[in-house]
C-alpha cells in the first residue's frame, strides 16, 4: 500500500476519533442548557463518527498496516447558542469532507482499488453529514432563540436513533 495513502487514512482515523470527541463536548454543551434532544442528536453523531474511525482502522489491519494512533486535541468547550454549535458542525464536516477527498484522490493517483471502493462509502457519508447539519442550521436561522419552536426542534431532533 502507498505510504502517503497509509499516512492519509492513519490520519483520518484520528480526525474520525476527534470528530466523535468534538460531539461528545457539544452533547455536553445542550445537556447544560437541558437541550436533551440536541444532546442526544449529538450523542449518536458521536457513535457515528467513533464508527467511522473504527472501519479506517479495520481497513488497514486487514490490508497489513499497522495502525499508529495520535494524540487528540482538546475541542472547544465555549459555545453560545444552538446555532453557534451547528455552524461549527458543519464547518466541521466541511472539512472532514476535504480530508476523505484527499484520499480519495491519493487512491486514485496510486490506482490502489481496494482503498478507491472503500473510500467512497466515506465520500457518500459526507454527502449525508454535511446535509444533515445544514438542514439543522437552516431551520436555526429562521428560530427565534428564545421561542417555543427551538423545544419542538430539540424534540425533533431527539428521536434520532
Amino acid at each position: 500500500m502507498d505510504s502517503k495513502l497509509q499516512d492519509l487514512i492513519q490520519e483520518q482515523i484520528g480526525h474520525e476519533y476527534y470528530s466523535s470527541y468534538l460531539y461528545l463536548q457539544m452533547a455536553s454543551y445542550f445537556e447544560s442548557t437541558n437541550l436533551d434532544g440536541f444532546a442526544k442528536w449529538m450523542k449518536v453523531q458521536t457513535r457515528e463518527e467513533r464508527e467511522h474511525g473504527d472501519k479506517m482502522y479495520e481497513f488497514l489491519q486487514d490490508r497489513g498496516v499497522r495502525v499508529i494512533l495520535r494524540a487528540l486535541p482538546q475541542p472547544p468547550s465555549n459555545y453560545t447558542s444552538p446555532q453557534d454549535v451547528f455552524e461549527k458542525t458543519l464547518e466541521h464536516e466541511q472539512k472532514v469532507t476535504s480530508l476523505i477527498n484527499g484520499i480519495a484522490d491519493q487512491a486514485d493517483k496510486v490506482n490502489d482499488r481496494p482503498t478507491k471502493v472503500f473510500i467512497q462509502w466515506f465520500v457518500s457519508e459526507q454527502v449525508e453529514e454535511e446535509k444533515n447539519a445544514t438542514r439543522i442550521l437552516e431551520l436555526l436561522k429562521k428560530i427565534k432563540p428564545d421561542s417555543g419552536a427551538i423545544f419542538q426542534l430539540d424534540h425533533h431532533l431527539g428521536k434520532r436513533e
